[in-house]
């Protein structure tokens, strides 16, 4: 294979036969069951990454379901999202999120920089009751569980949500294992369809795990809950702050104008 060659084709590993295919990546009725707790702000303050700014002591656990995703196939995960202000732009800063699918853990940590890792969620009705669990192998690592459909949510409201922005930490290590790439990242859903939304009573329990530590952002009150069906575009990235940068005088690259947004 000729040098050239090597560069035009490679986009994800391995060369010859990637674990999945060029974007972009539609997902229909993507299930969202998302739970809004009050949590301890000193232990926020441990894992949210300047210069990324804390809004509220508060955190999103979500459980997703995604049974038709463009080159993913059918996965579903399970995570903390911490509501964050970057330069006056509210969001959400993707802590970590757990999965049983390799291609989007594979597509999720190459492309964005998802902090994405292998475990068994799951996100089904059982009678009445939504329920999300998580597991890690044999161990039971979260379990949510809501009123299902009790009072419609604002579709509209919802949509606009989705679209807010999203950032992660995208950490590549060199061959010498020192980080080759450092980078705060956002990206957006596009193309939101929100075909319903509902909330209803809810409850969440965390446990502790040494590998899957969901429990050290503790659940002090369950604030709210909601479950969204929806169609959406997963969009590619922009780097916002590079941190093996020299200098962060202007951003790395797509760095455009900042508005507001509503994340929560």
């Amino acid at each position: 294979m000729k040098h050239d060659t090597v560069r035009t084709s490679s986009f994800a590993m391995p060369l010859t036969s990637p674990a999945f295919p060029p974007g972009p990546y539609r997902f229909i009725n993507r299930e969202y069951f998302i739970i809004q707790y009050r949590t301890d702000p000193d232990a926020l303050r441990r894992v949210v990454p300047e210069p990324l700014q804390l809004t509220d002591p508060v955190v999103n656990y979500e459980f997703i379901r995604m049974p038709d995703s463009t080159g993913f196939g059918d996965y579903t995960e399970s995570g903390q999202v911490i509501p964050v202000s970057y330069k006056g732009q509210l969001g959400g800063f993707t802590h970590q999120m757990f999965l049983n699918d390799h291609p989007p853990i594979a597509g999720g940590r190459e492309l964005w920089g998802f902090p994405k890792k292998l475990a068994q969620p799951k996100l089904e009705v059982e009678i009445d009751t939504l329920v999300g669990t998580l597991n890690h192998g044999s161990v039971r690592i979260a379990t949510g569980t809501m009123g299902y459909k009790h009072r419609a949510l604002d579709i509209a409201a919802e949509a606009k949500k989705l679209a807010a922005p999203n950032f992660l930490l995208k950490i590549i290590p060199h061959v010498d294992g020192t980080p080759r790439i450092c980078e705060l990242v956002r990206y957006h859903l596009e193309d939101v369809t929100v075909k319903g939304a509902w909330t209803g009573p809810a409850a969440l329990d965390l446990y502790s795990h040494a590998l899957a530590p969901v429990a050290e952002l503790p659940v002090l009150e369950v604030l709210s809950a909601k479950h969204i069906l929806a169609d959406l575009t997963l969009g590619l990235g922009s780097v916002v702050h590079d941190y093996l940068a020299t200098s962060q005088a202007a951003p790395h690259r797509g760095g455009d104008v900042l508005t507001a947004a509503n994340a929560g």
